[in-house]
């Protein structure tokens, strides 16, 4: 290689244009004749290493969206499922006292479910849930809507009215709350 380079600068006879063409076409001939594996290994294994931190980062971004989603969905679940026991509670406790008149009772039983949040809560859950679990989330809520107009209309806390608006509440949490557990990816309680 040495001796060719000499060359390049010492041939006598010749133009330097020819020397110069001459200098170009060896040092194309040495990249033609070169081993290319090592730099074509290197490019390969460059390439790889980058993708494969690509596709585990963005795995690893999913499995973190994955679980911030499921710790909202837990929440707003928690929520709902909160502010229906408390709005049953208090329009239980109205419906138990004394009033003056149906409009002052029926009044009294909308303000208590009013104030316990529910309305929001419930938004928050057709925000964020699947539509099986906001289908019983509305279920459950309507039966509670039932309960609270049959005690606005006068109906007795534990009556023979009562029992079958309570029951069918019941039944309607009861689905809501297993349809809440599953997508949460908790297993049934077997006791409700």
């Amino acid at each position: 290689m040495l001796l060719r380079h000499r060359a390049c600068f010492e041939s006598a006879g010749h133009s330097h244009a020819w020397r110069k063409h001459w200098c170009q076409r060896t040092d194309f001939d040495k990249l033609r004749h070169m081993d290319w594996t090592p730099l074509l290994s290197t490019l390969t294994g460059a390439v790889i290493g980058i993708a494969a931190t690509l596709i585990a980062d963005r795995n690893r971004w999913r499995r973190e969206e994955a679980r911030h989603a499921l710790e909202v969905r837990r929440e707003v679940y928690t929520e709902y499922v909160s502010a229906l026991k408390a709005a049953g509670e208090e329009i239980r406790a109205v419906a138990l006292g004394d009033h003056m008149s149906e409009s002052a009772r029926d009044a009294a039983v909308r303000e208590a479910v009013r104030g316990t949040g529910i309305y929001t809560a419930s938004e928050r859950l057709w925000l964020v849930g699947p539509p099986q679990v906001v289908e019983a989330g509305n279920e459950a809520f309507h039966r509670l809507r039932a309960i609270r107009d049959a005690y606005a209309r006068g109906v007795a806390v534990g009556s023979a009215d009562d029992a079958p608006l309570i029951e069918r509440r019941r039944k309607a949490m009861a689905q809501m709350r297993r349809l809440m557990r599953e997508d949460l990816g908790i297993g049934p309680l077997g006791i409700e």
